[in-house]
């Protein structure tokens, strides 16, 4: 730490007092389900630091008849079992289990800080914690972990600049939510009812009957079609090159595996996790796609699926499709997220699900003019560009929390500037 950072001093010293809390008897119904909120590690959500309420409640008889303890409203709450260290505030009077812990601050300290003071502390509580199976830390312990303690006056002010962060992340995390709930009824509304020659979406098949026709799958707007997939897209498949051969990896060759299924479903995919050569395509049954060729995982992780942002090969347990004229390649993506329930579900095995190949010989899809899946296409889009610029959004926020909770709680920038009403 700086000279200029405040002294270390043991947890401990910022606290009063601290009580733990207990578990009724689950066999006794009347004690569960009443008014009380019950707080247990998994309400306590990470990079979240309120708890406004709980999975589970518990009754009055059932607060009597255990070692819980209610705790007042904003008191801050650690978890001292399991996910240790990880703190919240909680914004009504509630119970806690006897993994949690409740904090209450030491004469001069502002609760709010307190509670940036354990988020604070967590990795080194982390990292104390013991146990093979659960970790957990001793509440003595994780008293007498050492921490840098601002002097009173400066705790609120550092309190408030980080709750400050804290809302602004929460309030953009809030947006992100509801954009997806937007995406998923657009999605489902443009691949079963789509965009009239107006440019609006058609009114449902109970409301306007005669702008629908029955297929296989149901209700579909007159001026779509019904075809296999194999009648608009060319479809491929890839494999894996022989591990025991040297030259056929490592060649500069994108190469898509179940390795890589976190960088599912996100529209594109531009990075993988392993590279095949050219020697490796010659000698396998791997073959080289085109960027834009809409790529589905049929084995572990079935159903999520992709956009080649460049040319990659596949292993074998990918499906890969080159669109077309007829088919937009993001409207078929687009078409297999709307899908991803119905390939998880007829994926069959023991230890690992799997669709066969001969079920996409046959997969079919229903088809709207190719104007109309551009104008949905565009739609989607708009959503997808509006949510990925809240996340980069919300990560920035992150970042800057961070950085600013370690020079603030360390004192290595100190709040005096505000203190005295000066800009910084």
């Amino acid at each position: 730490m700086s000279e200029y950072g405040y002294v270390p001093r043991p947890l401990r010293t910022a606290v009063a007092d601290h009580v733990g809390g207990g578990t009724p008897p689950r066999q006794v119904l009347s004690y569960w389900k009443g008014n009380i909120p019950w707080a247990s590690v998994k309400d306590f959500s990470e990079q979240v630091g309120a708890i406004t309420d709980t999975q589970e409640r518990i009754s009055e008889a059932g607060l009597n008849a255990s070692a819980s303890n209610l705790i007042p409203a904003g008191t801050p709450l650690i978890c001292t079992r399991m996910a240790v260290g990880r703190a919240a505030m909680p914004s009504v009077a509630m119970a806690i289990n006897q993994d949690v812990k409740a904090l209450f601050p030491a004469a001069g300290v502002s609760p709010a800080y307190l509670l940036k003071l354990l988020q604070f502390t967590q990795p080194r509580a982390e990292a104390q914690a013991v146990g093979s199976t659960v970790k957990g830390i001793r509440i003595q312990d994780y008293l007498d972990i050492a921490v840098p303690i601002a002097d009173t006056n400066a705790q609120p002010v550092i309190a408030t600049v980080l709750d400050t962060l804290d809302t602004a992340i929460h309030e953009t995390e809030a947006i992100i939510a509801k954009l997806k709930a937007v995406k998923q009824g657009l999605l489902h509304d443009l691949l079963t009812r789509g965009i009239d020659a107006n440019g609006e979406l058609r009114p449902p098949q109970a409301e306007a009957p005669h702008l629908y026709k029955e297929s296989t799958l149901g209700w579909i707007p007159k001026e779509w079609d019904f075809v296999r997939l194999d009648d608009v897209a060319l479809r491929g498949s890839g494999h894996t090159p022989s591990k025991s051969v040297p030259s056929y990896w490592n060649g500069g060759i994108k190469w898509v595996s179940l390795a890589d299924s976190h960088r599912l479903d996100n529209i594109f995919i531009s990075e993988t996790d392993k590279e095949i050569s050219a020697l490796g395509i010659a000698n396998s049954s791997a073959v080289l796609h085109s960027a834009g060729t809409v790529i589905l995982s049929r084995d572990a992780g079935v159903g999520k699926s992709a956009v080649l942002a460049c040319e990659m090969a596949v292993s074998q347990h990918f499906m890969a499709w080159q669109c077309r004229d007829r088919l937009n390649n993001l409207f078929l993506y687009f078409h297999l997220q709307r899908e991803k329930p119905k390939f998880e579900a007829i994926a069959l095995g023991s230890t690992i699900k799997t669709i066969g190949l001969p079920y996409f010989k046959s997969y079919e899809i229903a088809v709207p003019p190719r104007a109309e899946q551009d104008q949905a296409v565009a739609a989607l889009m708009a959503v997808e560009e509006d949510s990925t610029e809240h996340l980069l959004g919300v990560a920035k926020l992150r970042n800057l929390k961070a950085g600013l909770m370690d020079d603030l709680l360390t004192g290595r920038v100190r709040v005096t500037p505000l203190l005295e009403g000066d800009t910084p």
